[in-house]
């Protein structure tokens, strides 16, 4: 019922992608009064992104952080308009992480799944999405929220192949180089620990928050693998 208009409202305000998933089945009891969920994209700049070159750019490091700002942005305006029609919205920041004593580095709710229920892409051997339009080069914010919301989209399986170009790129070895399959762990295609350690040797570009060697790398930016709209 809502979602021409929130679509309106995110586009008209800078969102790249909408897509809208019931997620009811993967949230943790906290967080299950929010069955629905509204994924916002914005694309990350060519001309910044290809400044990664083998390490992440300073360049890079301040386009990822005002981009997240803007999507936090987004995700106001999103629950704004929630509210206004008498329904609950939760904000899921852009860049998020809690502590969770069964696994680190791990968010309140993933992006990612919301993403991949809507029909916005899969999650490649990298652990990142990959989108048909944007590629990898995208990110995400996501609003959890009890107002009903028709899907956009099925579940895409990944494309990967037998690519493994982020796996043998990556520096800090995390990537398996396994397939993502819906419903299994993380660590069986992606080390967030590796990742997240490596990042820190690049202090001297900004707090070493960032990297994007492996988002730079994918053929699906290159358009060397054909993705289907």
């Amino acid at each position: 019922m809502f979602e021409k208009e929130l679509k309106e409202l995110l586009s008209a305000n800078g969102a790249d992608l909408i897509g809208f998933s019931c997620v009811k089945t993967s949230l943790p009891q906290e967080l299950s009064k929010y069955p629905y969920a509204i994924t916002i994209v914005r694309r990350l700049s060519r001309a910044v992104t290809d400044t990664i070159q083998g390490a992440p750019s300073m360049m890079y490091f301040q386009h990822y952080r005002i981009t997240n700002t803007k999507l936090d942005l987004l995700a106001l305006d999103a629950v704004s308009f929630i509210e206004k029609k008498g329904y609950l919205a939760l904000p899921i920041a852009a860049s998020q992480s809690t502590p969770d004593e069964k696994e680190e580095y791990k968010g309140l709710f993933p992006h990612k799944t919301g993403a991949v229920m809507s029909g916005l892409g899969f999650i490649g051997k990298s652990g990142v999405l990959i989108t048909n339009k944007y590629g990898s080069f995208v990110r995400l914010a996501t609003i959890l929220t009890d107002m009903p919301l028709e899907p956009t989209g099925e579940i895409q399986t990944s494309k990967c192949g037998a690519c493994n170009i982020c796996r043998d790129a990556c520096p800090a070895h995390a990537i398996t180089g396994e397939e993502y399959i819906p419903g299994h762990p993380r660590k069986e295609i992606f080390d967030a620990k590796k990742c997240s350690e490596h990042m820190k040797t690049y202090k001297h570009i900004g707090r070493g928050a960032v990297c994007g060697i492996c988002m730079s790398v994918c053929p699906f930016n290159k358009k060397r693998i054909p993705v289907e709209e």
